[in-house]
Protein backbone atom coordinates (compact mmCIF):
# COMPACT_ATOMS: atom_id res chain seq x y z
CA UNK A 1 0.00 0.00 0.00
CA UNK A 2 1.37 3.45 -0.89
CA UNK A 3 1.98 5.79 1.98
CA UNK A 4 0.44 9.26 2.30
CA UNK A 5 3.75 10.78 1.45
CA UNK A 6 3.99 8.66 -1.72
CA UNK A 7 0.47 9.79 -2.67
CA UNK A 8 1.34 13.44 -2.16
CA UNK A 9 4.50 13.07 -4.18
CA UNK A 10 2.53 11.56 -7.05
CA UNK A 11 -0.01 14.41 -6.99
CA UNK A 12 2.70 17.03 -7.03
CA UNK A 13 4.31 15.29 -9.98
CA UNK A 14 0.98 15.22 -11.82
CA UNK A 15 0.39 18.91 -11.24
CA UNK A 16 3.89 19.75 -12.42
CA UNK A 17 3.35 17.73 -15.57
CA UNK A 18 -0.12 19.29 -16.14
CA UNK A 19 1.31 22.79 -15.81
CA UNK A 20 3.92 22.06 -18.48
CA UNK A 21 1.37 20.65 -20.98
CA UNK A 22 -0.93 22.91 -23.10
CA UNK A 23 -4.61 21.99 -23.26
CA UNK A 24 -5.28 21.38 -26.93
CA UNK A 25 -9.07 22.00 -26.86
CA UNK A 26 -9.00 25.22 -24.86
CA UNK A 27 -10.77 28.38 -26.12
CA UNK A 28 -8.46 30.80 -27.86
CA UNK A 29 -8.54 34.53 -27.51
CA UNK A 30 -10.01 34.75 -31.00
CA UNK A 31 -12.87 32.25 -30.71
CA UNK A 32 -13.88 32.08 -27.05
CA UNK A 33 -17.06 34.19 -27.53
CA UNK A 34 -18.14 32.01 -30.45
CA UNK A 35 -17.50 28.82 -28.48
CA UNK A 36 -19.34 30.11 -25.40
CA UNK A 37 -22.34 30.98 -27.56
CA UNK A 38 -22.60 27.32 -28.60
CA UNK A 39 -23.44 26.29 -25.02
CA UNK A 40 -27.24 26.39 -24.49
CA UNK A 41 -26.89 27.89 -21.02
CA UNK A 42 -25.01 30.90 -22.41
CA UNK A 43 -26.71 31.26 -25.79
CA UNK A 44 -28.18 34.69 -26.52
CA UNK A 45 -30.84 33.12 -28.74
CA UNK A 46 -31.90 29.64 -29.75
CA UNK A 47 -30.90 28.37 -33.22
CA UNK A 48 -33.58 28.63 -35.91
CA UNK A 49 -33.10 25.00 -36.98
CA UNK A 50 -31.58 22.43 -34.63
CA UNK A 51 -29.13 20.14 -36.45
CA UNK A 52 -27.94 17.28 -34.15
CA UNK A 53 -24.46 17.44 -35.72
CA UNK A 54 -24.08 21.19 -35.27
CA UNK A 55 -26.06 21.52 -32.04
CA UNK A 56 -25.66 18.25 -30.10
CA UNK A 57 -26.47 19.93 -26.80
CA UNK A 58 -29.79 21.23 -28.12
CA UNK A 59 -30.56 17.84 -29.60
CA UNK A 60 -30.07 16.32 -26.14
CA UNK A 61 -32.42 18.86 -24.62
CA UNK A 62 -35.06 18.10 -27.26
CA UNK A 63 -34.63 14.41 -26.62
CA UNK A 64 -35.24 15.01 -22.93
CA UNK A 65 -38.38 16.99 -23.72
CA UNK A 66 -39.72 14.27 -25.99
CA UNK A 67 -38.54 11.40 -23.78
CA UNK A 68 -41.39 9.00 -23.11
CA UNK A 69 -40.30 8.91 -19.50
CA UNK A 70 -40.79 12.68 -19.19
CA UNK A 71 -44.06 13.54 -17.45
CA UNK A 72 -46.63 15.85 -19.10
CA UNK A 73 -45.90 18.42 -16.41
CA UNK A 74 -42.18 18.36 -17.23
CA UNK A 75 -42.88 18.64 -20.94
CA UNK A 76 -45.30 21.53 -20.36
CA UNK A 77 -42.79 23.32 -18.16
CA UNK A 78 -40.04 22.89 -20.73
CA UNK A 79 -42.28 24.21 -23.53
CA UNK A 80 -43.35 27.08 -21.31
CA UNK A 81 -39.70 28.01 -20.81
CA UNK A 82 -39.08 27.72 -24.53
CA UNK A 83 -42.03 30.04 -25.19
CA UNK A 84 -40.73 32.48 -22.60
CA UNK A 85 -37.36 32.58 -24.36
CA UNK A 86 -39.05 33.39 -27.68
CA UNK A 87 -41.22 35.99 -25.96
CA UNK A 88 -38.14 37.70 -24.50
CA UNK A 89 -36.72 37.92 -28.02
CA UNK A 90 -40.08 39.34 -29.25
CA UNK A 91 -40.63 36.33 -31.49
CA UNK A 92 -44.27 36.22 -30.50
CA UNK A 93 -45.37 33.85 -33.27
CA UNK A 94 -42.88 31.21 -32.12
CA UNK A 95 -43.87 31.82 -28.51
CA UNK A 96 -47.50 31.06 -29.43
CA UNK A 97 -46.41 27.78 -31.04
CA UNK A 98 -44.46 26.75 -27.93
CA UNK A 99 -47.26 27.67 -25.48
CA UNK A 100 -49.82 25.88 -27.66
CA UNK A 101 -47.65 22.74 -27.67
CA UNK A 102 -47.42 22.99 -23.89
CA UNK A 103 -51.20 23.11 -23.60
CA UNK A 104 -51.44 19.93 -25.68
CA UNK A 105 -49.31 17.86 -23.31
CA UNK A 106 -52.33 16.94 -21.16
CA UNK A 107 -50.66 18.49 -18.16
CA UNK A 108 -52.82 18.22 -15.04
CA UNK A 109 -51.04 21.02 -13.17
CA UNK A 110 -53.56 23.84 -13.39
CA UNK A 111 -51.02 26.46 -12.39
CA UNK A 112 -48.85 25.56 -15.39
CA UNK A 113 -51.87 25.56 -17.72
CA UNK A 114 -52.93 28.98 -16.45
CA UNK A 115 -49.46 30.39 -17.09
CA UNK A 116 -49.39 28.86 -20.59
CA UNK A 117 -52.75 30.47 -21.38
CA UNK A 118 -51.88 33.90 -20.01
CA UNK A 119 -48.48 33.85 -21.69
CA UNK A 120 -50.06 32.88 -24.99
CA UNK A 121 -52.60 35.68 -24.47
CA UNK A 122 -49.69 38.10 -24.03
CA UNK A 123 -48.05 36.86 -27.24
CA UNK A 124 -51.30 37.21 -29.17
CA UNK A 125 -51.79 40.67 -27.69
CA UNK A 126 -48.42 41.90 -28.92
CA UNK A 127 -49.15 40.49 -32.37
CA UNK A 128 -52.37 42.51 -32.48
CA UNK A 129 -54.62 39.44 -32.27
CA UNK A 130 -56.88 40.97 -29.62
CA UNK A 131 -59.77 38.56 -29.89
CA UNK A 132 -57.49 35.53 -29.61
CA UNK A 133 -55.76 37.14 -26.63
CA UNK A 134 -59.15 37.83 -25.03
CA UNK A 135 -60.20 34.23 -25.62
CA UNK A 136 -57.06 32.93 -23.89
CA UNK A 137 -57.62 35.31 -20.98
CA UNK A 138 -61.15 33.95 -20.56
CA UNK A 139 -59.83 30.38 -20.70
CA UNK A 140 -57.22 31.17 -18.04
CA UNK A 141 -59.89 32.54 -15.72
CA UNK A 142 -61.92 29.35 -16.10
CA UNK A 143 -58.92 27.48 -14.74
CA UNK A 144 -58.00 30.06 -12.11
CA UNK A 145 -60.73 32.72 -11.61
CA UNK A 146 -58.55 35.11 -9.58
CA UNK A 147 -55.49 35.10 -11.85
CA UNK A 148 -54.38 38.74 -11.91
CA UNK A 149 -52.46 38.70 -15.19
CA UNK A 150 -55.41 37.17 -17.03
CA UNK A 151 -57.75 39.81 -15.59
CA UNK A 152 -55.42 42.63 -16.64
CA UNK A 153 -54.85 41.19 -20.09
CA UNK A 154 -58.58 40.74 -20.68
CA UNK A 155 -59.23 44.37 -19.75
CA UNK A 156 -56.42 45.53 -22.04
CA UNK A 157 -57.85 43.55 -24.95
CA UNK A 158 -61.26 45.12 -24.43
CA UNK A 159 -59.66 48.55 -24.43
CA UNK A 160 -57.92 47.86 -27.74
CA UNK A 161 -61.19 46.56 -29.18
CA UNK A 162 -62.88 49.78 -27.97
CA UNK A 163 -65.31 47.74 -25.87
CA UNK A 164 -64.99 50.14 -22.98
CA UNK A 165 -68.04 48.93 -21.04
CA UNK A 166 -66.69 45.37 -21.20
CA UNK A 167 -63.26 46.59 -20.08
CA UNK A 168 -64.89 48.17 -17.02
CA UNK A 169 -66.58 44.86 -16.23
CA UNK A 170 -63.23 43.06 -16.39
CA UNK A 171 -61.65 45.65 -14.11
CA UNK A 172 -64.53 45.52 -11.62
CA UNK A 173 -64.30 41.75 -11.52
CA UNK A 174 -60.57 41.95 -10.88
CA UNK A 175 -60.81 44.68 -8.25
CA UNK A 176 -63.20 42.57 -6.19
CA UNK A 177 -60.37 40.04 -5.76
CA UNK A 178 -57.44 42.48 -5.98
CA UNK A 179 -58.83 45.77 -4.64
CA UNK A 180 -55.45 47.48 -4.32
CA UNK A 181 -53.99 46.58 -7.70
CA UNK A 182 -52.79 49.78 -9.33
CA UNK A 183 -52.87 48.47 -12.92
CA UNK A 184 -56.53 47.46 -12.69
CA UNK A 185 -57.41 50.81 -11.12
CA UNK A 186 -55.56 52.63 -13.89
CA UNK A 187 -57.26 50.57 -16.61
CA UNK A 188 -60.69 51.13 -15.11
CA UNK A 189 -60.18 54.87 -14.96
CA UNK A 190 -59.03 54.97 -18.58
CA UNK A 191 -61.90 52.73 -19.72
CA UNK A 192 -64.46 54.91 -17.95
CA UNK A 193 -62.98 58.05 -19.53
CA UNK A 194 -63.03 56.53 -23.02
CA UNK A 195 -66.54 55.17 -22.50
CA UNK A 196 -67.90 58.59 -21.57
CA UNK A 197 -66.10 60.19 -24.52
CA UNK A 198 -67.46 57.54 -26.93
CA UNK A 199 -70.99 58.04 -25.62
CA UNK A 200 -70.64 61.80 -26.00
CA UNK A 201 -69.39 61.41 -29.58
CA UNK A 202 -72.25 59.03 -30.35
CA UNK A 203 -74.79 61.55 -29.05
CA UNK A 204 -73.23 64.32 -31.13
CA UNK A 205 -73.17 62.11 -34.22
CA UNK A 206 -76.83 61.15 -33.71
CA UNK A 207 -77.85 64.79 -33.27
CA UNK A 208 -75.85 65.80 -36.34
CA UNK A 209 -77.41 62.98 -38.36
CA UNK A 210 -80.89 64.02 -37.26
CA UNK A 211 -80.20 67.65 -38.18
CA UNK A 212 -78.87 66.67 -41.62
CA UNK A 213 -81.85 64.39 -42.21
CA UNK A 214 -84.26 67.19 -41.29
CA UNK A 215 -82.41 69.60 -43.58
CA UNK A 216 -82.53 67.13 -46.46
CA UNK A 217 -86.22 66.47 -45.94
CA UNK A 218 -86.85 70.23 -45.93
CA UNK A 219 -84.91 70.58 -49.19
CA UNK A 220 -86.84 67.73 -50.79
CA UNK A 221 -90.10 69.31 -49.70
CA UNK A 222 -89.04 72.63 -51.24
CA UNK A 223 -88.03 70.88 -54.48
CA UNK A 224 -91.37 69.11 -54.67
CA UNK A 225 -93.27 72.29 -53.88
CA UNK A 226 -91.52 74.11 -56.75
CA UNK A 227 -92.24 71.28 -59.18
CA UNK A 228 -88.58 70.59 -59.91
CA UNK A 229 -87.85 67.14 -61.26
CA UNK A 230 -84.93 65.03 -60.10
CA UNK A 231 -83.39 62.31 -62.20
CA UNK A 232 -82.39 59.23 -60.24
CA UNK A 233 -78.96 57.75 -60.97
CA UNK A 234 -78.88 54.65 -63.14
CA UNK A 235 -79.73 51.44 -61.32
CA UNK A 236 -78.34 47.98 -62.04
CA UNK A 237 -80.43 45.96 -64.46
CA UNK A 238 -83.48 44.43 -62.86
CA UNK A 239 -83.80 47.13 -60.19
CA UNK A 240 -86.56 49.17 -61.80
CA UNK A 241 -87.55 50.86 -65.05
CA UNK A 242 -86.41 54.21 -66.38
CA UNK A 243 -89.84 55.66 -65.66
CA UNK A 244 -89.42 54.67 -62.02
CA UNK A 245 -86.00 56.33 -61.95
CA UNK A 246 -87.41 59.64 -63.15
CA UNK A 247 -88.95 61.37 -60.12
CA UNK A 248 -91.45 64.20 -60.22
CA UNK A 249 -90.38 65.48 -56.83
CA UNK A 250 -92.14 62.61 -55.09
CA UNK A 251 -89.63 61.23 -52.63
CA UNK A 252 -86.28 60.66 -54.37
CA UNK A 253 -83.38 59.21 -52.47
CA UNK A 254 -81.72 61.65 -50.11
CA UNK A 255 -78.31 61.05 -51.61
CA UNK A 256 -79.50 62.77 -54.78
CA UNK A 257 -78.90 66.00 -52.93
CA UNK A 258 -75.18 65.27 -52.76
CA UNK A 259 -72.83 66.04 -55.61
CA UNK A 260 -69.82 63.76 -55.38
CA UNK A 261 -67.99 65.39 -58.28
CA UNK A 262 -68.06 68.88 -56.78
CA UNK A 263 -68.43 68.23 -53.06
CA UNK A 264 -71.42 70.61 -52.88
CA UNK A 265 -75.15 70.04 -52.56
CA UNK A 266 -78.38 71.99 -52.81
CA UNK A 267 -79.54 73.65 -49.60
CA UNK A 268 -82.17 76.02 -48.27
CA UNK A 269 -80.85 79.39 -47.16
CA UNK A 270 -82.26 81.48 -44.30
CA UNK A 271 -84.66 83.22 -46.67
CA UNK A 272 -86.09 79.90 -47.86
CA UNK A 273 -84.45 80.05 -51.30
CA UNK A 274 -82.81 76.99 -52.83
CA UNK A 275 -79.09 77.35 -53.46
CA UNK A 276 -77.99 74.93 -56.18
CA UNK A 277 -74.54 73.70 -57.23
CA UNK A 278 -74.49 74.47 -60.97
CA UNK A 279 -72.11 73.38 -63.72
CA UNK A 280 -71.42 75.41 -66.87
CA UNK A 281 -69.91 73.35 -69.68
CA UNK A 282 -67.86 74.76 -72.57
CA UNK A 283 -67.58 71.89 -75.09
CA UNK A 284 -65.60 73.97 -77.60
CA UNK A 285 -62.68 74.16 -75.19
CA UNK A 286 -63.48 71.11 -73.04
CA UNK A 287 -63.64 73.36 -70.01
CA UNK A 288 -66.16 73.91 -67.22
CA UNK A 289 -67.10 76.30 -64.44
CA UNK A 290 -68.73 75.49 -61.15
CA UNK A 291 -70.91 77.69 -58.99
CA UNK A 292 -71.38 76.14 -55.55
CA UNK A 293 -74.44 78.23 -54.59
CA UNK A 294 -76.64 79.52 -57.46
CA UNK A 295 -79.79 80.97 -55.89
CA UNK A 296 -82.91 79.73 -57.70
CA UNK A 297 -84.27 83.29 -57.89
CA UNK A 298 -81.09 84.65 -59.56
CA UNK A 299 -80.80 85.16 -63.29
CA UNK A 300 -78.11 83.62 -65.48
CA UNK A 301 -76.91 86.99 -66.74
CA UNK A 302 -75.92 87.96 -63.19
CA UNK A 303 -73.41 85.11 -63.05
CA UNK A 304 -72.26 85.45 -66.65
CA UNK A 305 -71.42 89.10 -66.05
CA UNK A 306 -69.12 88.05 -63.22
CA UNK A 307 -67.63 85.01 -64.93
CA UNK A 308 -66.93 86.84 -68.22
CA UNK A 309 -66.56 90.40 -67.02
CA UNK A 310 -63.29 92.28 -66.83
CA UNK A 311 -61.17 89.13 -66.71
CA UNK A 312 -61.84 86.54 -69.37
CA UNK A 313 -60.74 82.93 -68.82
CA UNK A 314 -57.20 82.09 -70.00
CA UNK A 315 -58.44 79.41 -72.39
CA UNK A 316 -60.49 82.06 -74.32
CA UNK A 317 -57.52 83.14 -76.47
CA UNK A 318 -59.79 84.77 -79.08
CA UNK A 319 -61.55 86.86 -76.40
CA UNK A 320 -64.99 85.97 -77.72
CA UNK A 321 -66.66 84.68 -74.53
CA UNK A 322 -68.36 87.95 -73.70
CA UNK A 323 -71.75 87.89 -71.92
CA UNK A 324 -73.59 89.41 -74.89
CA UNK A 325 -72.13 86.77 -77.25
CA UNK A 326 -73.14 83.69 -75.26
CA UNK A 327 -75.97 81.21 -75.69
CA UNK A 328 -77.05 78.81 -72.94
CA UNK A 329 -78.78 75.45 -73.25
CA UNK A 330 -79.92 72.59 -71.06
CA UNK A 331 -80.03 69.11 -72.53
CA UNK A 332 -82.91 66.65 -72.51
CA UNK A 333 -80.88 63.45 -72.67
CA UNK A 334 -83.88 61.20 -73.25
CA UNK A 335 -85.00 63.08 -76.39
CA UNK A 336 -81.47 64.18 -77.33
CA UNK A 337 -82.69 67.72 -77.57
CA UNK A 338 -81.30 71.11 -76.50
CA UNK A 339 -83.50 73.79 -74.96
CA UNK A 340 -82.22 77.34 -75.21
CA UNK A 341 -82.11 79.36 -72.02
CA UNK A 342 -82.47 83.15 -72.14
CA UNK A 343 -79.81 84.85 -69.99
CA UNK A 344 -82.39 86.98 -68.18
CA UNK A 345 -84.31 83.90 -66.99
CA UNK A 346 -84.12 82.83 -63.36
CA UNK A 347 -82.71 79.45 -62.50
CA UNK A 348 -86.04 78.47 -60.93
CA UNK A 349 -87.99 79.14 -64.13
CA UNK A 350 -85.60 76.94 -66.12
CA UNK A 351 -85.69 74.13 -63.57
CA UNK A 352 -89.50 74.15 -63.68
CA UNK A 353 -89.50 73.44 -67.40
CA UNK A 354 -91.34 70.18 -68.15
CA UNK A 355 -88.29 68.68 -69.91
CA UNK A 356 -85.64 69.85 -67.43
CA UNK A 357 -84.39 67.13 -65.08
CA UNK A 358 -81.77 67.70 -62.42
CA UNK A 359 -79.22 64.88 -62.55
CA UNK A 360 -77.04 63.90 -59.58
CA UNK A 361 -78.22 66.90 -57.60
CA UNK A 362 -76.53 69.46 -59.85
CA UNK A 363 -78.11 71.29 -62.83
CA UNK A 364 -75.77 71.69 -65.79
CA UNK A 365 -75.85 74.06 -68.75
CA UNK A 366 -73.98 74.19 -72.07
CA UNK A 367 -72.45 77.54 -73.05
CA UNK A 368 -71.65 78.36 -76.70
CA UNK A 369 -70.56 81.48 -78.58
CA UNK A 370 -73.46 82.62 -80.76
CA UNK A 371 -72.78 82.22 -84.48
CA UNK A 372 -69.33 80.64 -84.07
CA UNK A 373 -68.38 77.74 -86.39
CA UNK A 374 -68.24 75.38 -83.44
CA UNK A 375 -71.70 76.49 -82.27
CA UNK A 376 -73.21 75.85 -85.73
CA UNK A 377 -71.59 72.43 -85.97
CA UNK A 378 -72.56 71.49 -82.41
CA UNK A 379 -76.21 72.43 -82.91
CA UNK A 380 -76.57 70.41 -86.11
CA UNK A 381 -76.10 67.22 -84.12
CA UNK A 382 -78.91 68.11 -81.71
CA UNK A 383 -82.57 68.96 -81.93
CA UNK A 384 -82.90 72.61 -80.89
CA UNK A 385 -86.02 73.73 -79.07
CA UNK A 386 -87.02 76.97 -77.38
CA UNK A 387 -88.25 77.55 -73.88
Amino acid sequence: MASADDSDDGWDEFLDQFAKQRYKNAFSEDNWEEEIDKIPLFMKKAPEVIDPKLHPEWACIQALINDEDTTPEEKATSLKNEGNAHFQEKKYDKAVVAYTAGLKTNCEDQDINTILLTNRAASQYYQGNMRSALSDSCAALKVKPDHLKALIRGAQCCMELRSFAEAIRWCDRGLKMHPTDGKLQELRSAADKHKRAAERDARKAKAREKKERNEREAVLAAIKERGIKLLQPERPSGCGSDSEDQEQGGGPALDLLSQEATGARVFLDEQGALQWPVLFLYPEHQQSDFISAFCDSSCFIDHLAVMFGEELPPWDTDRKYLPQNLQLFFEDEEKEALYQVEPDMSLLKVLQHKRCFVKAGSPSFIVLVRGSPFCKHFLTAKTLKGM
